[in-house]
């Protein structure tokens, strides 16, 4: 079973905070020709607004059976397909415009073998030209230190324990409604180089590292990063 098989119902509550992306994500689906591929669908967060705003299909692609079933209920009959597949190895009929992984997604992969397979396979369904676009948390080690094992509530009655582990660059994330405790996820976190590096091997460019949705410059300050990188033309 997917990690987020157990959390699928109650998904856009944890998500219910987020929202800023949304737009930032629709914007870039205009500039693109169809169909838009988002890694890491889930229940349609990003890729219903886009197909509501566009008229645009989506191809979306997520390990998890429960989120994608809950987000085929709620694209009715928008242009979204949801496929249950590995976004390390995922594959598609021809190649694309553009491919987006909203909402720190990427972090799922735990080894640099996995996020290189992630971003080689991005390359290869991009045309040239082509866009991917992602977003991550800056690792703080000051927000680290203050919010270690400490539960913290998340609207109603959700609640999460944060557990860090340095030696292994890794957030686990224990959640649970109420009384009962729904299991956990884990996050791996990425330094600015590594995204970089990770680049650099897929033989993709930086068009831009904003430091939010709203497109701020990404400085010292920054506690998110906003990439936007391109395949290049030759």
């Amino acid at each position: 079973m997917a990690e987020y098989d157990v959390w699928a119902p109650d998904y856009d509550d944890w998500a219910a905070d987020m929202t800023e992306d949304v737009p930032f994500y629709v914007d870039l689906a205009r500039e693109a020709a169809e169909p838009i591929v988002e890694l890491g669908i889930g229940t349609g967060r990003i890729a219903i607004p886009i197909a509501r705003a566009t008229g645009k299909r989506v191809i979306g692609i997520d390990r998890s059976p429960a989120m994608l079933a809950v987000g085929r209920d709620r694209a009715g009959e928008l242009p979204v397909e949801f496929r249950e597949g590995d976004f390390r190895d995922f594959t598609l009929e021809a190649p694309v415009d553009l491919v987006i992984c909203p909402f720190r997604a990427l972090l799922h992969a735990a080894t640099w073998p996995d996020k290189r397979r992630v971003f080689e396979s991005v390359a290869a369904a991009l045309k040239p030209g082509g866009r991917f676009a992602w977003n991550s948390f800056v690792f703080s080690p000051f927000i680290a230190a203050r919010i270690h094992d400490q539960r913290q509530t998340r609207g109603g009655d959700l609640w999460e324990v944060v557990r860090h582990v340095p030696a292994d660059n890794r957030i686990d994330l224990t959640r649970g409604r109420g009384d009962r405790e729904d299991g956990m996820v884990r996050l791996w976190w990425v330094t600015k180089s590594e995204w970089e590096g990770l680049l650099d091997v897929a033989g993709l460019e930086v068009e831009a590292l904003y430091g939010w949705f709203d497109k701020r410059p990404f400085d010292d300050e920054s506690l998110e990063f906003v990439w936007v990188a391109r395949k290049p033309w030759a």
